[in-house]
């Protein structure tokens, strides 16, 4: 996805530029600042979705931890001292 997203910004460059330099007028000013502007917004969103999972995935590594040590405490307190 994080790719597609950069193909998409990097079209959105040049059909801006082909508007700006009237290159043959492939894409039309507003067209290109529309396709730029939705493109970059889907990079963004992209890459905060992606931190968003990693910060995600360490919360419930966090959680599975605390859990692990509450049942090795629970078990600690059952076995008789030696």
């Amino acid at each position: 996805m994080f790719i597609w997203c950069a193909i998409l910004f990097i079209l959105g460059i040049l059909a801006f530029a082909d508007a700006i330099f009237n290159m043959g007028e492939v894409f039309r000013r507003a067209n290109s600042i529309v396709f730029l502007l939705v493109s970059l917004g889907l990079l963004i969103r992209t890459s905060t979705k992606k931190k968003l999972g990693l910060w995600e995935d360490r919360e419930n590594k966090v959680y599975d931890l605390e859990r692990r040590v509450r049942q090795l405490e629970a078990e600690k307190e059952r076995q008789p001292d030696f």
